[in-house]
């Protein structure tokens, strides 16, 4: 008597597949097309995103540099060859940062209220409201921030706060979606183990089901704020522009990287007209080009940051 070793998943996966083909030759060649298919389809969409990303290297490389980085565009006027994104970079950080802070306790709370205690008219209304507000355009968050501020501090008030309040509008129903799909995949039965041993219900929450959601919800948080760092409809309204350092999220205009990007490419060329002179005509492209992939990185350090903090609870939640 032979016996047959042991086969693998993979083994086996393809015994069956073959078994299948002699069967029914038809299925076999569905199985190809659709194979090439789905793989084209990923060749089609990788396309303009290694486009996009050869496009920013290509033409932002030239000026992207260390002094580019470390300086602001105070005394830059013409085609100098000067000038840089420190100021965009501090506006870009202290405005998306106050965005988090107003938005992410707002939108974890709010989807712990729909999964955890929903039920009922005013759960239906919080989430008609949640699929409303994640298909304003930015532009409507601008105006209402500005609104809201004209209204206490009269108009033509221009804060960094009012940026940070706009994006928080943007970045609510992202969180809130995001944290009730990470909410609902917790197990019921980790819920019902705690309340048999008497934990009550808001300790079960905070000890069981957010230690449990904690990697999907930081993801979640970081596409909330890829989505909203690249906005410049709503900075523009609320922010404007400045070409000096600001500190003071709540004092005076502020800088940040899409409101530069928009304005320095909509400058275009500079006229050369005094050839003794030091002038680059196309300075302000350059500019734009390297700013454009200072925001680009900025968004994909914010991602490692996300795998890395979901990696570093992972571990802890299996023990």
């Amino acid at each position: 008597m032979t016996t047959t070793p042991d086969l693998t998943a993979e083994q086996r996966t393809d015994a069956v597949r073959t078994a299948l083909a002699q069967a029914d030759p038809g299925r076999h060649r569905k199985d190809r097309v659709m194979t090439v298919i789905i793989y084209g389809a990923f060749v089609l969409a990788m396309i303009p995103l290694v486009s996009l990303i050869w496009t920013v290297l290509a033409n932002g490389l030239e000026r992207f540099d260390w002094y580019f980085l470390t300086v602001s565009m105070r005394g830059v006027f013409g085609g100098m060859d000067a000038g840089g994104i420190y100021h965009a970079i501090i506006g870009t950080v202290e405005i998306t940062l106050g965005a988090t802070l107003i938005s992410v306790p707002i939108g974890i709370l709010t989807a712990i209220y729909l999964v955890e205690y929903g039920g009922g008219m005013l759960a239906k209304w919080v989430t008609f409201f949640v699929d409303v507000m994640t298909g304003i355009p930015s532009i409507v968050a601008g105006l209402f921030a500005l609104s809201l501020f004209a209204f206490f501090f009269g108009p033509g008030i221009r804060l960094g706060i009012m940026g940070s309040v706009a994006l928080a509008v943007l970045m609510i129903p992202v969180v809130v979606r995001s944290t009730e799909e990470m909410l609902k995949l917790v197990p019921n039965e980790l819920r019902e183990a705690s309340y048999a041993l008497g934990v009550p219900k808001w300790l079960t929450i905070v000890k069981v089901v957010l230690r449990t959601s904690v990697a999907g919800i930081v993801t979640g948080v970081m596409l909330a704020i890829a989505r909203v760092i690249g906005e410049t409809a709503p900075l523009l309204l609320t922010v404007g522009v400045i070409d000096s350092i600001n500190y003071n999220l709540f004092e005076g205009r502020m800088m940040t990287l899409p409101v530069y990007v928009y304005r320095q490419y909509s400058q275009g060329y500079v006229p050369c007209n005094d050839p003794s002179a030091v002038c680059i005509e196309d300075i302000n492209f350059q500019r734009a080009w390297a700013a454009a992939l200072a925001l680009i990185l900025i968004v994909m350090i914010l991602n490692l940051l996300a795998r890395l903090i979901s990696r570093y609870f992972a571990p802890k939640l299996r023990g």
